[in-house]
């Protein structure tokens, strides 16, 4: 096993944790606007989200640091991260702060589409990095039914 760079390794968790954290600044009062929507079952509590979110950011970079760290062809996985990144932290903006629910509703199914694509890329250089981004797949894909089910029902 490679000896940890630990100032990398802490540099890669704080830069995704804060991508989500000016993203949620951006996003403007979220706790209000998801009271006054309908929403579709299995809705979460606004309370889960920021401690969901911040668990899987630190995921995130850890998988993205195990990446930098690998050797052979990275940019394809380089590449989805940061798209999925940018995906990611427009989002919250797009729903909360535009109120734009369709283009949100698009951008959810774009993000677990990019995710589930860096995963597979992700595997072709590290199982462990690939492995540490399931729970984002799955929360994903569940943040997609949310979105998309919020946007029919309003």
């Amino acid at each position: 096993m490679k000896k940890i760079k630990w100032t990398e390794l802490i540099i890669s968790v704080v830069a995704a944790e804060l991508t989500g954290a000016l993203s949620a600044l951006l996003s403007g009062n979220f706790t209000d606007t998801y009271a006054q929507l309908q929403r579709p079952p299995l809705s979460p509590p606004s309370a889960v989200f920021p401690v969901v979110w911040t668990i899987l950011y630190g995921l995130m970079g850890i998988s993205a640091y195990i990446i930098w760290q690998s050797h052979g062809d990275t940019i394809t996985a380089k590449k989805l991260y940061i798209a999925q990144l940018a995906v990611n932290f427009s989002w919250s903006i797009i729903f909360f702060r535009f109120g734009a629910l369709g283009l949100a509703a698009f951008t959810a199914v774009l993000l677990f589409a990019l995710v589930a694509a860096m995963l597979v890329s992700f595997s072709r250089m590290s199982p462990l990095a690939a492995k540490l981004n399931i729970p984002y797949l799955a929360w994903s894909a569940f943040a997609a039914y949310l979105a998309v089910g919020t946007f029919i029902l309003n």
